[in-house]
């Protein structure tokens, strides 16, 4: 790798896409994400190389060298040689913490090949499975590099042949998760073959790395590299010299990730659901940087001098300062301010930027994480994106004021930077109370976020103890209920039945969404969930948290005048239910009849909205309603003699165990899951029972119904917290007298 080239060269090089790669750094967390990329960025001249491995340069806020953790996602250019040939290497490095997926989500979106790093040591962990699955379903092709070899040398002691033995089992789990994940057409030819290159071995902070074929040409063993360890820093240097870590994993992506013209090729159809044949979608296939602007935004940053600064990838034509772009979401116009690329947390202006490549933008603060700007002339034919789709949702929430009252509109305005940043931190006012509440996908999450607050925006904060977030549902159907306008001059005729597994799937995923041709929605849910296709057709909408709701009636006069105020009315009953004011999942609302006001004056919202609300109120009363509560999947892995401590500990807490898998040695893996409400200090409790000698992982699994024995119990400790009356409504509070 030649030291740091100039901005402009890298320009003229990203123009010519055979010599582009776009790749990220995906892993489970401190498996030595942001490490690997201190030698990448040395070897490009950018940090010194004597600091490389501590100086965690990619993880430039405070926060992040303080804590030794990735909390945002970073980008760089690099420059690399490989047989003669000048690449240019766009990198950005990811968080592995299970609160930070929604970046890693963010990142894959823009990304065409990723080096998923593991520890040597604790091999494939609960993260990294998510990760590589995040990956595998945006058509991301993986590399992998087995970090921390030194462990195996000098914590383990492990011979030569039991190095291979560990190796061989980590390429296995990450090669039995491809052949699960991957789609059909890529499952053989992404499966890694370590005898290739495909796969990389070594350490991180020393530097050193290398490949099957690199070892075979540079005359290296495993042996060599254990003798270097055995013989202490000065062999350890030696060997960098020879196997320098950048070479291999540099190599390895300019001769395995696909240049973005071949990655466009195949990624657009499964990330773009507009028309491939017409002119953006051709030109989008074969990256055209003279067809039409189409800039896919994967992450807003808040910059104390610019203002927001977007980022996203140029899949066709070419952007350029005072271009006039629509965004696509935002319905709006803006005009491009000025174009960079990343250099870490530096960004460097350019002239222009080339469909295939990574930019930063200045000029359009209206857009969001996942929005499309595109030229004006196509605006009208051009549809977004797919959704992101986070493998995890907010769980936890807390309620936040400052502690001095002047501070009140600078918390308002962090809070709005911070969400738009990080959209899977949710911002809410609870209107009745005047509280703040933050949402965030764990504890951690939100402590992140309070740290922020102080050291970036110089916010002292008072908080509420975090509580769990949970939803209302119900198990069974209920009858035909009236549901009449406080004039009594509307009737709605509703019923309520439990969503089932298949739909939410659907939902979920973003294969059903609300705006999407009706009849191609009811053939798949016909074909998928057992739907009846007449049914399936005539969906009013559907609400983010999984909820829809059909229009069974026929011949109703002024129905469609009203429309839009039901849709909203079920919108605003789906965002708190009846039992403890949570958000409602999984219910499916039928309006089978109504009777509608011949006047406007008397059919206005204030008459329509309780006139729906109130009856699916009713309905979900008399449906066995319940609670469901997140379940986080949990990932340990102990020696032996541990076991039954953590067993006990899991056991206590309303957990379960779904398996124990036997590792090399003593070490066993125990895979179960656990209520988040019950995993607060969790940590503590495990490192107490295991002599601080387990380690393990978590992430979001699903929702679960809350048991009967303690069901009533928790609404009440919800209802308390929200200042309601103790015991939940019956059905008739919300019947017509």
């Amino acid at each position: 790798m030649v030291k740091y080239k100039s901005v402009e060269y890298i320009q003229k090089l990203m123009s010519d896409l055979e010599r582009v790669r776009n790749i990220g750094i995906i892993a489970h967390v401190d498996h030595g994400k942001t490490t690997t990329t201190d030698s990448l960025l040395a070897a490009a001249g950018i940090i010194s190389s004597k600091v490389a491995g501590e100086a965690l340069a990619m993880d430039y806020l405070d926060v992040e060298q303080r804590r030794q953790m990735t909390v945002k996602a970073a980008n760089i250019s690099l420059y690399h040689e490989y047989g003669g040939k000048a690449y240019v290497i766009n990198l950005i490095d990811t968080p592995g913490h299970v609160d930070f997926t929604g970046k890693v989500t963010r990142s894959l979106r823009v990304l065409d090949g990723a080096i998923v790093v593991v520890d040597a040591v604790e091999g494939v962990m609960t993260q990294t499975e998510t990760v590589l699955r995040q990956a595998l379903e945006e058509r991301v092709r993986p590399l992998l590099f087995i970090n921390k070899i030194d462990r195996l040398i000098k914590e383990l002691r492990l011979q030569p042949q039991e190095i291979q033995q560990r190796f061989i089992e980590i390429i296995k789990d990450v090669n039995v998760l491809i052949q699960e994940y991957a789609d059909p057409e890529f499952r053989d030819k992404w499966i890694l073959d370590p005898a290739k290159g495909m796969v990389a071995f070594g350490s991180a902070k020393d530097k050193i790395g290398l490949t099957v074929p690199a070892a075979q040409k540079k005359g290296i063993k495993v042996l060599d590299v254990i003798e270097a360890y055995r013989k202490g820093r000065e062999a350890v240097e030696e060997l960098q010299k020879v196997i320098p870590l950048h070479e291999s994993l540099l190599d390895m992506v300019v001769k395995f990730i696909p240049n973005p013209i071949e990655a466009q090729s195949y990624r657009i159809p499964k990330i773009w659901k507009g028309d491939i044949d017409s002119e953006v979608g051709k030109a989008m296939l074969r990256a055209d940087p003279n067809g039409p602007i189409v800039y896919l935004i994967n992450d807003m940053r808040v910059d104390p001098h610019a203002g927001l600064v977007a980022t996203g990838r140029v899949l066709s034509g070419t952007l350029k300062p005072g271009v006039e772009v629509w965004l696509i979401n935002a319905r709006t116009s803006q005009r491009v301010l000025q174009v960079g690329l990343y250099m870490g947390p530096y960004r460097e202006v350019v002239d222009y930027v080339t469909a295939g490549n990574i930019a930063a933008v200045l000029g359009l603060d209206k857009a969001r994480a996942g929005e499309t700007a595109v030229s004006m002339e196509v605006k009208d034919v051009v549809v977004p994106f797919e959704k992101l789709h986070y493998i995890s949702e907010p769980v936890v929430t807390m309620a936040i004021e400052p502690k001095k009252t002047t501070d009140l509109m600078k918390l308002v305005d962090a809070l709005r930077k911070m969400s738009i940043e990080d959209p899977n931190l949710v911002v809410k006012i609870n209107e009745e109370t005047g509280e703040y509440l933050i949402s965030g996908m764990g504890h951690l999450h939100l402590e992140i976020v309070l740290t922020l607050l102080k050291e970036v925006y110089g916010l002292e904060v008072e908080t509420s103890p975090p509580t769990v977030v949970y939803r209302e549902s119900i198990r069974a159907s209920s009858q035909v209920i009236e549901g009449k306008s406080p004039n009594k001059h509307n009737r709605l005729y509703v019923s309520v039945e439990p969503l089932n597994e298949e739909t939410i799937k659907l939902i979920q995923q973003g294969v059903i969404i609300e705006d999407m041709d009706a009849r191609e929605r009811a053939k798949i849910l016909r074909d998928k969930a057992g739907w009846d296709y007449d049914e399936a057709r005539r969906i009013w909408a559907i609400d983010e948290n999984i909820n829809v709701l059909i229009d069974k009636t026929s011949g109703v006069q002024y129905l469609r005048e009203v429309k839009d105020t039901i849709i909203q009315g079920f919108r605003l009953a789906m965002r708190e239910g009846p039992l403890a004011m949570e958000p409602v999942r999984g219910v499916k609302v039928i309006l089978h009849d109504a009777l509608i006001h011949e006047d406007p004056a008397h059919r206005g919202p204030a008459q329509l909205y309780p006139a729906i609300r109130n009856p699916i109120y009713a309905g979900m009363l008399l449906s066995r309603p319940t609670l469901l509560e997140p379940i986080q999947k949990i990932d340990i892995r102990t020696p032996s003699d541990f076991m039954s401590g953590i067993i006990s500990v899991l056991s206590k807490r309303r957990g379960k165990i779904l398996n124990v898998i036997q590792l090399s040695g003593n070490l066993v893996r125990i895979v179960g899951e656990i209520p988040v409400s019950e995993s607060v200090d969790l940590a503590n409790e495990l490192r107490g029972v295991t002599a601080g000698r387990a380690f393990w992982g978590t992430e979001f699994s699903r929702w679960s119904p809350v048991p009967d024995s303690i069901l009533l119990d928790i609404v009440r400790k919800i209802r308390e917290r929200k200042g309601l009356k103790l015991e939940p409504p019956k059905p008739e509070d919300f019947m017509p007298i």
